[in-house]
């Protein structure tokens, strides 16, 4: 059987790949660019006293720099009624492990923070065979400040927050029957959608300097997608990221293939 990509000689597919070389070099420019804007960015000093729940006990945000500079944390969705993490996120998290002995080399900490309370992130944790830091903010307004969690009301007056916008989740919702993934994803957790939705996706900075924390950037949504090692090899196969969420979520939790 003929395929109906388009087929090409040696040559045609050079021409057309240095044509696409030139807007992927331009790409990776604009992309420096953009890092070094976020490097600009003002600070914001860090006024409450967030604490933590961690392997080591209970700490302050400055303790999750563990002596280091700077501090990434990434907003796992894992919420308190959850009995597993999301299966998009635990995808995105699968990469940490090898991620952080080289930030950490670079002064940087990578840590994962979920409102799910300490005993079952670890359970999890050793579930899926990871040892990066993971720290839960259970007791306090970490999540909420940093647009990734909503509280009930929220969610049912649309008044919340996500990804610098007001965000109203009511609509997809009431409109979950009409696709699987989202009664899919928050089974998988052990919820439901509206309770699965209370948690949202995103990545904080932060730096410590001279004792005080200052927030420096975050982002949200599509904003992590360049955290998710596997679609940036899938943006490199031959037929892409090949998903269909109206469908069927093609991935899941790594021991569930």
């Amino acid at each position: 059987m003929m395929t109906a990509h388009k087929i090409a000689s040696r040559e045609e597919w050079l021409a057309a790949r240095l044509e696409l070389l030139k807007a992927e070099k331009e790409l990776t420019r604009r992309g420096d660019e953009l890092a070094q804007r976020r490097q600009e960015l003002p600070w914001v000093r860090i006024e409450k006293d967030y604490r933590f729940e961690t392997d080591e006990g209970n700490v302050s945000l400055a303790d999750l720099f563990k002596g280091r500079s700077q501090l990434l944390v990434y907003h796992f969705m894992f919420g308190p009624d959850y009995t597993a993490g999301c299966p998009s996120c635990s995808s995105i998290a699968d990469g940490f492990n090898g991620f952080v002995a080289h930030l950490a080399n670079h002064d940087v900490t990578l840590c994962a923070v979920s409102r799910a309370p300490i005993a079952k992130l670890q359970i999890y944790k050793k579930r899926m065979g990871w040892s990066f830091p993971w720290a839960s903010s259970s007791d306090t307004d970490f999540n909420f400040d940093f647009q990734t969690s909503q509280t009930k009301e929220q969610q049912r007056s649309g008044t919340g927050e996500y990804n610098f916008a007001p965000s109203d989740v009511r609509p997809m919702l009431e409109n979950s029957d009409e696709h699987p993934w989202p009664d899919q994803f928050a089974s998988s957790t052990g919820t439901d959608v509206r309770t699965y939705f209370q948690e949202l996706p995103g990545v904080s900075a932060f730096v410590l300097e001279h004792g005080v924390v200052y927030h420096t950037y975050s982002a949200y949504a599509r904003g992590v997608d360049g955290l998710w090692g596997m679609y940036q090899w899938l943006d490199r196969a031959p037929r892409g990221r090949n998903e269909n969420f109206d469908d069927d979520p093609w991935f899941r939790r790594h021991d569930e293939y």
